[in-house]
């Protein structure tokens, strides 16, 4: 009995320090939310009330109207645009180097394996100016390819591929052979089509990296029209002269990750099962 009750205490020590730990993340963001709806005067107070005296949704107005001058629906789309693309032939390639090295046999298989890995430990800061210089010479920059084609494979994604498909059971493909169908063929008809947990995993982690990605954008992309939104916030919040427009930039930032949350909430399912690892399916 006194063993039973010591647990239960320690079991709710450790769900008060959970939702301790839990309002203390969440609050910047609920305040960011409440933010977006607040006048500046009012942000500018010091109140860190999360509701507003002065309710307002003029900021979100000014984001989606033609006539404020705002470039923001225009830098949504030059992001979703590049995250969809840059995620397909990522994802996509990714799958077809991991198959490749778990199930064919060429020759330097190994070697190229490991010359793999250890790509993986090279920061990617030092491939900063060759690439902004293969880009440049090969007149992409400003131009959306040149924030896609650079990072078109994912060695990380490459290797987790490749671990799942080691795990994926030969006799599925054999039985696949036996029917008639190619190696080509078994790989989009049988094997991708179960390794789709493993591919929205990667996915989801794919479009975030492209749909925050702030330092290809801020390299590559000179004309205010072609921005993306990491580097649209940027011009937010020095745009304005007589001072920053906090509330402005919260609303900006409050819609930029919506995308995220729904994919998130589309893939869940999916997420959970590829992060196990299993091979279950």
């Amino acid at each position: 009995m006194k063993k039973t009750k010591k647990q239960k205490v320690l079991k709710s020590l450790l769900y008060i320090v959970l939702i301790l730990y839990a309002i203390i993340t969440f609050y910047p963001f609920l305040w960011a939310v409440a933010a977006s709806f607040k006048p500046l005067s009012e942000i500018t107070s010091g109140s860190m009330s999360l509701i507003s005296k002065h309710f307002t949704t003029e900021q979100y107005q000014y984001l989606f109207s033609p006539k404020s001058g705002s470039m923001f629906v225009t830098w949504f789309f030059n992001s979703m645009i590049v995250s969809v693309i840059g995620t397909a032939i990522n994802v996509f390639l990714n799958t077809m180097a991991g198959y490749s090295l778990a199930r064919l046999s060429f020759p330097g298989r190994k070697q190229f394996y490991y010359g793999i890995l250890a790509m993986m430990m090279v920061p990617a800061q030092v491939l900063l100016i060759p690439n902004y210089l293969i880009v440049k010479n090969l007149g992409m920059l400003d131009t959306f390819w040149a924030l896609i084609l650079p990072a078109a494979i994912n060695i990380g994604n490459i290797f987790m591929m490749r671990q799942f498909f080691l795990s994926f059971p030969k006799d599925v493909e054999e039985a696949a052979r036996i029917d008639g169908l190619s190696r080509v063929g078994t790989f989009f008809r049988i094997v991708m089509p179960l390794a789709k947990p493993s591919i929205a995993t990667q996915a989801v982690f794919v479009f975030m990296g492209f749909w925050n990605n702030f330092l290809a954008p801020m390299l590559y992309m000179h004309t205010p029209s072609k921005f993306t939104l990491t580097l649209g916030l940027q011009v937010l919040q020095s745009a304005d002269q007589g001072g920053q427009m906090w509330n402005r930039v919260m609303a900006a930032s409050i819609l930029t990750i919506i995308p995220i949350i729904i994919l998130y909430i589309l893939f869940n399912g999916y997420f959970l099962q590829g992060v196990r690892m299993d091979g279950e399916k």
